[in-house]
């Protein structure tokens, strides 16, 4: 019995190994990343197959292994992934999600119950649909930076801290920059993109859900670009994310 433990996670990522196993990557409450097999899934008779597909939330048995531990148990907590493989957008936002969680959880067995929680309560956001995928994911990114230490100067000088908005921003210098400090290559927003900036990072979802399509555009430009240079690499999943926004019923509908 010391060689099992259980622990609830989210899927981030699976891969196939032989003919019928996979290496399923999750994203734990208590243990952090962890990589385990779950043998015999591949065939149609498996018991707990579909519940280990990305974005599953699911309550883990593991048996402690030589190299990878193995997934004895399965139960599931949360069906995320039947809506969001349904719809298009969401897919494209919760793999985007799901690869910045496996890129900023780079150590196995490191507990990040933070970044865990983060990535539950995007992906529920995302399955409810009641708001609009692309702000979910820019809002998740942004506190996702905020738990790495990378999160951008909004409201402040990245560099001396002198209270704004501030009209320029850097994504190489934090973020936000004021006359005296501005960096050469600094780009321009509109003073309405920081405002949604600020309303991602801590909630405001009314004022969010406010902004206009040409704010969210640049908005969302400015913190991939941000998440981006901090990771060094660009994310795969990026480009294929669906940023159209939702129409809204016009009255009378």
């Amino acid at each position: 019995m010391v060689n099992l433990y259980r622990d609830t996670g989210v899927v981030l990522r699976t891969h196939k190994l032989g003919e019928a196993d996979r290496i399923v990557t999750l994203l734990t409450r208590r243990h952090g990343k962890v990589r385990a097999v779950a043998k015999g899934v591949r065939r149609t008779s498996s018991r707990f197959g579909a519940r280990l597909e990305p974005f599953g939330h699911v309550d883990v048995q593991f048996y402690t292994g030589r190299t990878l531990d193995v997934i004895t148990q399965v139960e599931t907590v949360d069906a995320f992934a039947l809506p969001l493989v349904a719809d298009y957008q969401r897919y494209t936002a919760a793999s985007a999600i799901a690869e910045t969680a496996d890129r900023l959880s780079a150590e196995e067995g490191e507990p990040v119950l933070k970044l865990y929680l983060l990535v539950v309560g995007a992906l529920r956001a995302l399955a409810g649909g009641e708001r609009d995928s692309s702000l979910v994911l820019d809002a998740f990114f942004l506190r996702a930076m905020s738990y790495a230490g990378w999160a951008p100067a909004i409201t402040e000088c990245a560099r001396c801290g002198l209270p704004g908005p501030h009209a320029a921003f850097s994504v190489s210098a934090g973020g936000s920059m004021c006359q005296d400090c501005r960096v050469p290559g600094c780009v321009h927003p509109a003073p309405e993109v920081l405002v949604l900036l600020d309303a991602l990072m801590h909630g405001e979802w009314t004022v969010a859900s406010e902004s206009v399509p040409v704010v969210r555009r640049d908005a969302s430009g400015l913190v991939a670009a941000h998440l981006q240079w901090h990771l060094e690499r660009q994310l795969r999943s990026l480009p294929l994310v669906e940023r159209r926004a939702r129409e809204a019923a016009t009255p009378g509908q």
